[in-house]
């Protein structure tokens, strides 16, 4: 199953159909170093990219060279569902690892869209990209750094989970300092202390690129992280007192699909 098919899944079912031909899509892939643009601002793309490796993010700049990276783009994201209506890119996409895209012409992209199980996922990708740039705003405005920091690991660790990249104590961050701090509108330093500070506090430990969890439901708790807003399937969007509770009265098996992300299996141990 590759990362396109797993994203899709949490969002809707598939049938055999529906399988053949995302693989039959997912054919031209292109290996891209970290530190390049996969398309820049104003540019008009000629096909839909998505990412099947490694890490990227949107970003825009300003004239003075700064920079705001408004989302991550992990295995399964696309670069643009709008590529087929939009005249240019209204923002840049960065890689920030070594990352494996798949090229995906407009033509197959609307084949994709003959398919409603397939149709009904991309609009979900959709409408969850949009509702994550909400998030993100609240985030970013409203929460102190520390929170910021949560809510970004627990966002990116339900996430990975979802695809199976993750891990139940942690996952693999391969993103420096500098690019946290230009996703949470913090300076360099900022993000050091903070990451110190949450180690101190046995919240989470960010070391060569692995962030480690000791307790993901405490770490959920002091981000305020609620996952509803990325709308996946079933148990996927339960929060740590939905699942304690389905739990309780023991309709966890009748709530959760068959893969179970790593904080289900926990409540169920």
């Amino acid at each position: 199953m590759n990362a396109l098919e797993r994203k899709l899944r949490t969002y809707t079912r598939l049938f055999d159909d529906d399988v053949k031909l995302i693989s039959s899509t997912v054919r031209e892939l292109r290996t891209v170093p970290p530190g390049t643009d996969l398309i820049r601002e104003g540019e008009s793309p000629e096909d839909l990219q998505v990412v099947m490796s490694g890490f990227a993010f949107r970003y825009k700049g300003t004239l003075e060279g700064k920079r705001q990276i408004f989302a991550y783009l992990l295995p399964g994201d696309f670069g643009d569902l709008n590529v087929a209506l939009l005249d240019m890119m209204d923002h840049s996409i960065g890689t920030v690892s070594p990352c494996e895209v798949a090229l995906i012409p407009r033509k197959a992209v609307l084949e994709l869209l003959q398919r409603p199980a397939v149709a009904h996922a991309l609009w979900m990708c959709s409408l969850v990209d949009a509702a994550t740039l909400r998030q993100w705003l609240l985030n970013n405005g409203r929460h102190d750094a520390e929170q910021r920091l949560a809510h970004l690991f627990c966002e990116i660790h339900t996430r990975l989970d979802a695809v199976g990249f993750a891990e139940e104590g942690g996952f693999d961050l391969p993103v420096p300092q500098s690019v946290l701090a230009d996703s949470l509108a913090m300076s360099l330093v900022h993000v050091n202390r903070s990451l110190r500070a949450m180690r101190q506090h046995g919240l989470v430990e960010f070391r060569r690129r692995r962030v480690t969890i000791p307790d993901i439901y405490r770490l959920k708790e002091f981000a305020e992280f609620d996952p509803s807003y990325l709308h996946l399937m079933s148990a996927l969007s339960a929060t740590p007192r939905d699942l304690q509770r389905a739990t309780d009265d023991g309709t966890l098996g009748e709530a959760v699909p068959e893969r179970l992300p790593t904080y289900v299996r926990a409540a169920q141990k």
